[in-house]
């Protein structure tokens, strides 16, 4: 089933979103990652993101993958993507800015924030041609229709994105959030979100056949098959609420819906690459697959205040289901060699022999204690204790059902001591019972959700008001966790323990007038340990992993040139392992965006056009899947939005 707008539809819809806008407030044209930034950790606002870490990476592992999801800081069990039609952006919770969370999380969280409608009728309105010239449309209202009582979020964005590879992919993306307020102490938000993906070509896994890199090729050519098309529908829906009730009690809690539904699905592997450049193109169909969760947690807080101490006791429950179907891919299509890059078409088949689907069952409960702290100008602590019941039923075709099962205890501690009215020192522990995700593409057990994982982190540091307008963040963190690879035979599964151990460092703030600066890195010494390693099976160093990582984000607005901003943001990632063994190896890269915004009035409607250049230097480099699994990165692209915020 294709997906396809009308033009007449878009005109309907922003007519019918002008009509409704009324008087607006300055919205979507006042968006600005950089400005917004608390930290150099990680953060999304809009469609701009900013930082260190992001949804997919946070010393070194993934957050979403491990379950650490909230939105509006209510737990929930991400399956589908959130889009930035749902959600005003991200934040990742990690170090110093995890405290006040009453149950931490190893490999730290992410935070999103629903979009809610205010006070006053706003319309913004997003034209964009982004990378490779994509263009993009996107509509967003928040609509007061009860004033101080009842409101509605409102987006819609169609577009249409093109990749590296010479893919591209046509995309619909919507949210809607209710917002009710009954009395200023409650606030219950419905939501409701769906992105919706067609014709998305699928980027290519270059697999050498020894411990090398491929040959650099030419970015931009789709070299894969056309009809190899993903198509995927994910959604989330469900209600958050949160009270108080009278001076000292507090309730939270919500229930989510979240899917991801995969009605058509290939992979393209190029497979058995030489130094040389020749590779034999497999390409691998999937049946339908469908991941699905239904989660929530009920959270109540009793504070008391003492003098210049505030205790605050929390009492919650968490629990999930997932229900899982994956697998069923038919045998593997043998196109024969050619040079790798080098587009060779065939016929789509009429038909793919698919197998059996494997389905699994997760349930989990968890109930936890808490205690929280805080004392003016002295510090503030926080003490958890948490009982997780987790409980996989596994049913694979031919083969008797599995169960595993955990109840494991999940302690935390943390404390913040207030050494003066500019500097703070933080430490803390935390141990976690995680997801680790689903096998790699180009695994014998691709697509497979894996086991749970118990995982403990400790990390401490300081915090250090530099003036009245800058910020320093400096740590230390130990992740451990189980290491999972593909082993010989090519199955991704847990081989050793893997521990990242570093030191992580933010500064942000404006080091002058007209400038502001968001600056973080990352010197990490992430190892693989245990028997695997010892017979020499896996090599000591994880798969994919940077020892560095630097990023500065800066932004200057000449006092001489009005509404005009110019910015620049700088990375650097070191070397990283791309094998088993550890042999083979992808060098550190460096990579450089430039852009400038230029803030006005269309009429009376205040606007913005954000213009970017990204990867300036068209760096070329390879990104890591797996054992000596390789994929392409973005080139030089382009980047032109403008937004108007509308007056009615």
């Amino acid at each position: 089933m294709e997906t396809r707008i009308p033009k007449r539809w878009l005109w309907t819809v922003g007519a019918a979103l002008a009509a409704c806008a009324g008087a607006a407030q300055a919205q979507r044209a006042g968006d600005n990652a950089v400005t917004a930034a608390e930290d150099a950790f990680g953060a999304t606002l809009g469609n701009e993101s900013i930082g260190l870490y992001s949804a997919k990476q946070v010393r070194g592992f993934s957050p979403v993958d491990a379950g650490n999801v909230r939105m509006d800081g209510i737990y929930f069990d991400r399956q589908g993507t959130v889009p930035p039609a749902l959600v005003e952006g991200s934040t990742i919770r990690v170090g110093p800015s995890a405290l006040n969370y009453p149950f931490p999380a190893p490999t730290g969280i992410v935070d999103y924030r629903l979009k809610k409608a205010g006070d006053e009728r706003v319309l913004s309105v997003l034209a964009a041609l982004n990378a490779y010239g994509a263009p993009a449309l996107e509509f967003d209202a928040r609509l007061p229709l009860v004033e101080g009582r009842f409101g509605i979020a409102a987006n819609l964005a169609l577009s249409r994105e093109e990749y590296y590879d010479g893919a591209d992919a046509r995309y619909v993306r919507a949210g809607v959030v209710p917002r009710w307020r009954p009395n200023e102490h409650v606030e219950i938000l419905p939501f409701w979100s769906i992105s919706r993906g067609r014709d998305e070509e699928v980027a290519p896994t270059v697999l050498t056949a020894g411990p090398y890199r491929p040959p650099k090729i030419e970015r931009r050519r789709h070299f894969g098959q056309s009809w190899s098309d993903n198509e995927y529908d994910s959604r989330n829906f469900g209600v958050l609420a949160k009270a108080r009730i009278g001076a000292d009690w507090a309730f939270a809690g919500g229930v989510v819906r979240s899917i991801n539904d995969q009605p058509q699905g290939f992979a393209e592997l190029f497979a058995d690459t030489t130094r040389e450049g020749l590779t034999r193109e497999r390409v691998v169909a999937d049946p339908r697959q469908r991941y699905a969760s239904t989660s929530g947690e009920l959270r109540l807080s009793r504070s008391f205040r003492e003098g210049p101490r505030l205790h605050v006791l929390h009492a919650a429950v968490r629990g999930r289901g997932v229900d899982n179907e994956y697998g069923g891919s038919a045998p593997a299509i043998d196109y024969g060699w050619r040079p790798l890059g080098e587009p060779r078409p065939q016929p789509r088949p009429d038909a793919f022999e698919f197998g059996e689907r494997t389905q699994d069952h997760v349930e989990q409960w968890t109930a936890g204690l808490a205690y929280e702290g805080r004392w003016r100008e002295v510090g503030e602590w926080n003490l958890g204790i948490q009982r997780s019941r987790y409980r996989k039923r596994i049913v694979q075709p031919g083969l008797a059902p599995a169960l595993s099962r955990d109840d494991p205890w999940l302690p935390s501690a943390s404390v913040s001591l207030q050494l003066g009215p500019r500097l703070a020192v933080y430490a803390g522990h935390t141990r976690g019972l995680e997801e680790s995700g689903i096998a790699p593409d180009d695994a014998a057990n691709r697509n497979q959700a894996l086991p749970a994982i118990r995982t403990r982190q400790s990390d401490a540091g300081l915090r250090w008001k530099l003036g009245d307008d800058m910020k320093l963040v400096a740590g230390v963190f130990d992740v451990r966790k189980p290491y999972f690879a593909t082993d010989e035979n090519n199955v991704f599964a847990p081989l050793a323990e893997v521990r990242h151990r570093g030191i992580e460092l933010s500064l942000s703030g404006k080091p002058a007038d007209n400038w502001n600066l968001v600056a973080g890195a990352v010197l990490m010494r992430p190892r693989v340990s245990g028997e695997a390693v010892r017979l020499g099976r896996v090599g000591d160093r994880p798969i994919g992993q940077a020892e560095q990582m630097l990023r500065t984000d800066l932004e200057y607005r000449p006092p001489w040139l009005p509404g005009w901003s110019f910015d620049a943001s700088m990375s650097r990632y070191g070397e990283r392992v791309a094998s088993r063994d550890g042999r083979n190896r992808v060098p550190a890269y460096a990579l450089v965006d430039l852009g400038a915004r230029y803030r006005f009035r269309l009429g009376e409607a205040p606007a913005s056009l954000r213009l970017l250049v990204a990867n300036v230097g068209d760096t070329f480099t390879w990104n890591i899947y797996g054992n000596n699994s390789f994929g392409l990165t973005d080139g030089r692209r382009y980047v032109a939005q403008l937004t108007v915020d509308f007056d009615g």
